[in-house]
């Protein structure tokens, strides 16, 4: 019998990956020792190697011949226990023979029984830990091997079918305090086991099925009371979306039970969601981490004192079912929902999403090894038939957003809504734990939309990436480590900063130096013939000075834009001017066709009804890709939504108008979006350019707009400039012949410029604490408009001052008037501070305006 000083144990759980190579089994051993250390008592649960069980399911299914199959499994751990220094025959030779016999000589391989099945999928999970096992004792390590199926007994369930009593098996894991005296007395201090893999009631095998490892280990975990089940992958944790879709995905380091449940049961892979329940029930602490990176910290999934509302997790499931259930006779009905449940309950299929009418009645299947592999979808059908008209919509796709709260923050969720409202959704569903919402479309529209929603929960702060204990790391952080980000050149400046915003009031300062390494970063790009910067961002005129004198032309989307050009920059040459407007009057068109500017139109319209305008001049025509995208929709600049482009389903109306004005077209021109952080975006732009120019035959330009992005956020990463020149230079490779033109704005100005204001007031209303300035959306409409984010500093108070958060507001006369929510700022932040606004040189001033009659900015150099 176990006593109170008895030391708890720790299950490591390990799968393919890591028990597939050397120094793998080298890790596994260092952690196993290290928990031994710490004076716990260990048993690792395994996996078959990496690649067996998909062989061993092929010769269960029959879809193989098992002779040839067995030779090539053989081979395979023969191969690697001599990577491991030991005796294939001396070690396997037992294993292997279990192996032969089952596949090649038992005669329920003719008939592929489940009892069979079972007992084929388990030598996998046999094999490796056997070799496991030996390989540690080699190393030194006192590792005793256990047999998961004398522990782990098969549960019979209610409405079970007999393929999911033998192959999809839960197993009983209650605390039994004489049956772990006896695992201890079996195992010692270090044991070795198998995961997937238990007793079933006829003392057959019984296999766990989908993620049976990391359910076994916590089974095993629920069973022997451990401190704590660790499970071990080639991943550094539970995400906010799939890390391989969203680099900025965040690791998610603390998570309590019932939220780790919904995003693993809502498409996470990391674990299996089956794993959670044992260790909920048991109040066992789970750790998710990465084999390759032991000193990472993972994910930890616990009980927690404070639980944080918000969006944890946005995740996708391919693969839905969606059958739908008409009946005129429904309407109060007595019994109709008890007699369609009654069908799937007798076909073995579980009811995930539910959404119902007055007529019809809608529900979600995922795709389940049961759905997957049988017939069973045709059979349910035909059954429903009798009793409604059946409808099966597939394959759709299931998009989940998780976390405490859902229904307290669907006033965030604005941009979300929008987002699929743009698709055809079939289902909407919000789970009655409050913890999900979930969409459901069809499959091919998802795709692409994971990294859109995510960044908008972010920019919405649904998603509070701010709560340190919960949200960790980026996973482009994690695994694509980039040289650090230099120190802002602001806080060198600081003392200067402070006696301009003393002075002056809300201020604009702009710093040339970073205007000038922006540039000579552009211009180190060989691959471009032409930079024009995108003067709307910022129309300072030392900032025009500045990029003037880099070489820069300038692009320009008003009369009013070019005159104030040509005001500071009297010498500069017309050949530099590129002119391309939006809905612009006929005047300026003729006013910058007369100064000798690049002229760009957008639209057939224009050579209709003013041919005389246009007649024998050469100009750029920007088309509309047929698609967008950006930071957020209000930036989003192509699609059908959009005003800027000519359709590209006109552009032999374009061409003919045009050939007969004698019109050249020299250039193309198109623009998707800004903030696009892809580095591979702007390629596929002149790549469709480059194609259309081909049809034309005159064009000797090809401008991919700008938008590239900056790093707003603190954990946004730089542009990946080099992947960016890297693209481009391979699109001039390929089609030498044409020039290539970008037109930056927003890189080469943002960071230059901070906005200095000061604090009016500190105001407590309901909980929520405001710093309020004496300039806001009138001097910085960004955040109101884009919900975009910037850095908000206190420069008054002292580095290291005791913080807190507040929202952070303006003096305008509209409750949109907030330039952040929950900003961490001094607690002592008080009247006069001078607070700094980072990152607003682009779109600051030039969309400055004087509502509610306030004064605009004033501006100052650094040079």
């Amino acid at each position: 019998m176990t006593t109170t000083s008895d030391p708890q144990w720790v299950v490591l759980k390990f799968g393919g990956t890591s028990v597939s190579r050397r120094e793998r089994w080298d890790t596994i051993g260092r952690l196993a020792q290290s928990r031994l250390d710490e004076g716990k008592r260990v048993l690792v649960v395994v996996s078959a190697v990496s690649g067996v069980t998909n062989l061993l399911l092929a010769v269960a299914e029959g879809a193989v011949d098992p002779v040839e199959h067995y030779a090539q499994i053989a081979a395979l751990h023969r191969e690697f226990a001599h990577s491991l220094g030991l005796s294939a025959d001396g070690v396997l030779a037992t294993r292997l023979k279990t192996l032969q016999e089952l596949l090649c000589e038992d005669p329920r391989a003719a008939v592929r029984p489940l009892d069979w099945q079972a007992e084929v999928l388990a030598q996998g999970e046999l094999l490796s830990s056997s070799l496991g096992a030996e390989y540690l004792r080699t190393q030194g390590y006192d590792m005793r091997w256990a047999d998961a199926r004398d522990w782990l007994t098969a549960l019979e369930l209610p409405n079970q079918s007999d393929w999911s009593k033998r192959l999809s098996v839960n197993c009983l894991h209650a605390h039994d305090e004489a049956k772990v005296a006896r695992f201890g007395n079996a195992i010692g201090h270090l044991g070795i086991t198998q995961g997937f893999i238990s007793r079933h009631a006829d003392g057959g095998t019984a296999i766990l099925g989908r993620g049976g490892s990391d359910t076994s280990a916590a089974y095993f975990g629920a069973l022997l009371k451990a401190d704590r089940v660790e499970i071990w992958t080639d991943v550094p944790g539970m995400f906010s979306a799939n890390p391989r879709e969203v680099p900025e995905a965040r690791l998610l380091s603390r998570l309590d039970h019932a939220e780790a449940q919904e995003i693993a049961t809502t498409g996470a892979k990391v674990l299996h969601p089956r794993a959670i329940g044992p260790c909920r029930d048991a109040d066992i602490e789970i750790r998710i981490l990465d084999t390759s990176n032991p000193d990472l910290g993972g994910t930890r999934i616990s009980r927690m004192q404070k639980l944080v509302p918000g969006v944890k997790a946005i995740s996708r499931r391919n693969g839905i079912v969606l059958v739908s259930m008409e009946s005129i006779g429904m309407w109060q009905q007595v019994g109709f929902l008890a007699d369609i449940f009654e069908r799937f309950k007798a076909h073995g299929l579980s009811v995930d999403l539910i959404g119902s009418s007055e007529t019809n009645v809608t529900v979600s299947l995922d795709p389940s090894e049961n759905l997957v592999s049988t017939d069973v979808l045709e059979r349910l059908s035909s059954d429903l038939s009798t009793i409604c008209k059946v409808k099966v919509i597939a394959p759709c796709a299931a998009i989940t957003l998780v976390g405490r709260g859902m229904r307290s923050m669907l006033h965030k969720l604005s941009d979300v809504w929008a987002t699929f409202g743009r698709e055809r959704v079939h289902l909407i569903s919000q789970s009655s734990n409050d913890l999900n919402l979930t969409f459901v479309i069809d499959e091919a529209d998802a795709d692409g939309m994971i990294p859109l929603l995510h960044a908008e929960l972010i920019r919405s702060g649904a998603m509070p990436i701010r709560e340190r204990e919960i949200f960790g790391p980026s996973w482009r952080q994690l695994l694509q480590a980039r040289p650090p980000k230099p120190d802002a050149w602001w806080r060198a400046e600081q003392a200067r900063l402070i006696d301009i915003g003393t002075q002056h009031g809300p201020s604009y300062v702009y710093h040339l130096p970073t205007v000038r390494e922006r540039a000579a970063q552009l211009n180190a790009i060989k691959a471009f013939d032409a930079r024009y910067y995108a003067m709307k961002a910022n129309s300072n005129p030392a900032i025009l000075k500045t990029l003037a004198q880099a070489g820069f032309g300038f692009e320009c989307v008003s009369l009013d834009e070019i005159e104030h050009l040509q005001t500071h920059l009297p010498d500069l040459s017309p050949t530099r001017i590129l002119f391309t407007p939006s809905f612009a009057p006929r005047s300026e068109y003729e006013r910058a066709l007369a100064l000798g500017a690049t002229v760009t139109v957008d639209n057939v319209e224009v050579l209709e009804r003013w041919p005389a305008v246009f007649k024998e001049r050469s100009l750029w025509l920007r088309i509309d890709l047929g698609h967008g995208d950006g930071h957020h929709e209000k930036v989003v600049t192509g699609g059908a939504a959009s005003k800027f482009g000519l359709d590209i389903t006109r552009l032999g109306a374009f061409v003919r108008a045009a050939r007969a004005l004698n019109i050249r077209v020299t250039g193309l021109h198109a623009h998707l979006g800004s903030g696009i952080e892809s580095p591979t975006h702007w390629a596929q732009v002149y790549s469709e350019l480059i194609g259309i120019a081909e049809q034309i035959g005159s064009v000797e330009w090809i401008d991919m707009g700008g938008g590239l992005p900056i790093p707003y956020t603190p954990d946004a990463e730089p542009f990946d400039l080099a992947g960016f020149a890297e693209a481009i230079a391979g699109i001039k490779d390929s089609f030498p012949r044409y020039k290539l033109a970008c037109e930056p704005g927003r890189f080469l100005v943002a960071e230059a410029g901070v906005l200095l204001t000061r604090v009016t007031q500190v105001v407590h209303k309901s909980g929520v604490a405001r710093v309020g300035l004496d300039a806001g959306m009138n001097a910085l409409i960004r955040p109101s408009l884009y919900d975009a984010w910037h850095g908000i500093h206190n420069l008054s108070k002292p580095a290291g001052s005791a913080l807190a958060e507040f929202d952070v507001v303006g003096p305008i006369c509209e409750s949109g008037d907030v330039l952040g929510n929950d900003r961490e700022l001094p607690i002592s932040t008080s009247e006069n501070d001078v607070i700094l606004i980072a990152d607003a040189g682009a779109y600051g001033m030039t969309m400055a305006s004087r509502y509610n009659m306030r004064a605009l900015p004033h501006e100052e150099i650094i040079e």
